[in-house]
């Protein structure tokens, strides 16, 4: 019955530095008795401005919510919505303000399910009776009714948990599915308003997770949102998660989604619409990963680089080569080759179009770019990520560095130059 993960993450902001790593690291302890080896510098990147535009969207949804200033925060939605705009990380920014909406609400009724002390003392429908009074007083606005809707989901997810279907509660059960049931509820209300809307297309595949019916067709949902707003990679990457067979689909079924995504994003993305479907899931089922067309795969990559060149999708696109991909290895020997063809991948990336290191990327590469992991503390999660970026591009050029040489990233380029 349910099986999806959520994402709702603000990263934190990182202070711009150069980082300089030798081979005589800790991490490279091996190499310590070769003092006449060489040494690796790679910029930091400043992350903290784009992490701005996000919290700062949040923060403004939040600030609106609770100055009752709801027509105002409808108008930024819709327009947000209409011109598909999106923070860096590649959220939409109509989603951004709606969670900011809706965040009192659900980050209050997520703190006492996990207090028992809390629960006993807080009304769990009382917030939500409260957003559902605003959205019976802006009648036909779709764009608060989504709002509405986007907190029931969230609402249905902290009664969920993490809890095996085996050992939660009833109470949780039945909660959790009402939750469901009224935003599944609430979206036909959207769709007619706003049929357009790649806000309430994604709405829609977020309520996936609660159906219950046996004839879903996933698809076909996805198809409507990625058709809505093909720039955005987030949506082609879920609809892969949600078409492997722990969850509502089937092998075969990725794969033929994963070749018509591409055909019908041709334009804009190449191969890449191949490459964004399977991404998450060949990373997450041995088996999808042995089914790949590796080939049209490693296409893909090249051509979402030849579109995207900036060093975001350079990062992550090397982390995930580097790092991501190699969880795994050893269950599946079909797989296995998949991935070190994948993970060899990691080298032109690096070499030929890497020029700074963004390391909170490398740390959710770790993860399986797994957004609803719990970061308890933002600047050992970032420093894990710049540690093992470290480790992976020191690995890359080991030769040139026992060999004497310094190797330096640069915005125009790799140098590598004598000791």
């Amino acid at each position: 019955m349910f099986g999806f993960f959520r994402t709702r993450s603000v990263r934190p902001s990182l202070p711009s530095r150069q980082i300089t790593s030798d081979m005589r690291a800790p991490d490279c302890a091996a190499a310590a008795t070769l003092p006449d080896q060489g040494q690796l510098n790679i910029p930091l990147a400043s992350i903290g401005a784009e992490d701005l535009v996000g919290r700062e969207k949040i923060e403004h949804g939040r600030t609106l919510a609770r100055q009752d200033r709801w027509a105002e925060l409808s108008g930024l939605m819709q327009a947000a919505d209409d011109a598909r705009d999106t923070a860096p990380d590649g959220i939409p920014i109509a989603d951004l303000l709606a969670f900011g909406a809706r965040s009192d609400v659900v980050l209050a009724a997520e703190h006492a399910l996990s207090d028992g002390k809390a629960l006993s003392d807080y009304d769990l429908l009382g917030g939500i009776s409260e957003l559902e009074d605003e959205m019976r007083e802006h009648a036909g606005d779709p764009m608060i009714t989504l709002v509405v809707a986007l907190a029931h989901i969230d609402l249905a997810w902290a009664w969920r948990g993490t809890a095996t279907n085996a050992t939660l509660p009833p109470l949780h059960r039945s909660r959790c599915a009402a939750h469901f049931d009224r935003a599944a509820a609430l979206l036909p209300k959207c769709r007619e308003a706003a049929p357009d809307s790649p806000l309430v297309a994604a709405t829609g595949c977020a309520l996936l997770a609660g159906q219950r019916r046996s004839n879903i067709r996933v698809a076909d949902e996805y198809e409507r949102l990625i058709t809505l707003d093909p720039r955005n990679q987030r949506h082609m990457r879920a609809m892969g998660t949600h078409l492997l067979p722990r969850w509502f689909g089937s092998y075969e079924e990725l794969e033929v989604q994963a070749l018509r995504t591409a055909a019908r994003t041709q334009n804009i993305w190449g191969a890449g619409g191949y490459t964004w479907v399977q991404f998450d899931a060949i990373a997450l089922d041995e088996e999808a990963c042995a089914r790949l067309d590796v080939e049209y795969f490693l296409e893909g990559l090249h051509d979402i680089l030849d579109r995207r060149p900036d060093q975001k999708t350079v990062n992550m696109l090397s982390a995930y080569c580097a790092t991501t991909i190699q969880s795994g290895f050893g269950l599946n020997e079909k797989a296995d080759i998949v991935r070190a063809q994948i993970h060899e991948a990691a080298s032109w990336l690096i070499r030929d179009h890497l020029t700074e290191l963004h390391p909170l990327i490398w740390a959710h590469a770790a993860n399986g770019f797994n957004n609803s992991v719990r970061i308890s503390s933002p600047e050992r999660f970032a420093a894990r990520g710049q540690r093992d970026a470290l480790r992976a591009i020191t690995d890359l050029f080991r030769e040139e560095l026992r060999s004497g040489r310094n190797v330096t990233f640069t915005p125009s380029g790799l140098r590598l130059s004598e000791n």
